[in-house]
């Protein structure tokens, strides 16, 4: 693991934090997903638009810097183990639900909400799963995202997998790197979810529910993470008071797909096993 001494008591300041992108091994003009935890740092001097500046100078005009922008919460289904054919009382409950809109805060963390504070960045159109960019390569990124699996095939992070982008975690785990899901999403063994949220469809409002991979809630992420690590597919180091990992998500992305295809059949393996089926 790459080290960064400093004393604790001082704030981390751009100079810190570009010299630890610099040793953590972030190339120069590179695309870069990043999930972050501000507090993580420390006390970070100018807060979250210092990091985001730091990033993108690190970076150079080549550069671009995307963000989960997800609003899950602002579009929650106020029943969401309820079907579609629900009643009167919950098909009021839910025209309470606010569609989104691109102004709704994401409540990703400070590092996305700085992202889209900026006035040139661009973000895909989901109303659950979007993400932010800024950069050469923003408009492509955010250009297209499926409604039914958002994270998947023809999404940005399908996207970003062929732009062979980084996946850069800073302060945060592998419970938070999304790229997880879309490794999920491309075996056919994958969990399942439905997404359920608001959406204006030629003109009229209507409830949409549609597939997605589903939720690891911890099961599974940190395990594949951390054998990825033991693979030598990721670079830790510390940066302030921060642990902080980079990986390669082309590589990244076929090492855990493998792993949790394994891990999920030896899951409904053992379900079969005790008869119980998913």
């Amino acid at each position: 693991m790459m080290q960064h001494h400093r004393d604790a008591t001082m704030p981390v300041t751009g100079i810190d934090l570009r010299a630890g992108f610099e040793a953590l091994g972030l190339p120069a003009g590179a695309t870069v997903i990043v999930h972050a935890s501000l507090s993580a740092f420390g006390r970070v001097e100018g807060g979250a638009a210092t990091l985001l500046t730091a990033l993108r100078e690190h970076l150079g005009p080549r550069g671009t810097v995307v963000v989960p922008a997800f609003t899950g919460d602002a579009v929650r289904d106020p029943h969401p183990q309820t079907g579609p054919d629900a009643g009167a009382d919950i098909d009021a409950d839910r025209a309470a639900v606010p569609l989104f809109h691109d102004r709704l805060p994401t409540l990703m963390g400070a590092i996305p909400t700085a992202v889209l504070a900026a006035p040139v960045r661009l973000r895909s159109s989901h109303p659950q799963a979007s993400v932010a960019a800024l950069g050469p390569l923003a408009r492509d990124i955010t250009a297209r995202q499926p409604l039914a699996y958002a994270v998947g095939r023809g999404s940005p992070f399908d996207r970003l997998h062929e732009l062979g982008a980084h996946i850069l975690l800073l302060g945060v785990g592998h419970n938070r790197n999304s790229f997880l899901h879309y490794a999920e999403s491309l075996i056919p063994n994958h969990r399942r979810k439905l997404r359920r949220f608001p959406y204006v469809v030629d003109g009229e409002r209507v409830w949409v529910e549609v597939p997605d991979v589903g939720d690891d809630n911890g099961r599974h992420f940190p395990g594949v993470g951390a054998e990825a690590e033991r693979a030598g597919l990721v670079r830790v180091g510390v940066i302030g008071a921060a642990e902080c990992r980079l990986m390669e998500s082309r590589p990244f992305v076929e090492f855990a797909a493998r792993h949790l295809r394994e891990r999920l059949a030896g899951e409904g393996r053992r379900g079969t096993a005790s008869g119980v089926h998913a």
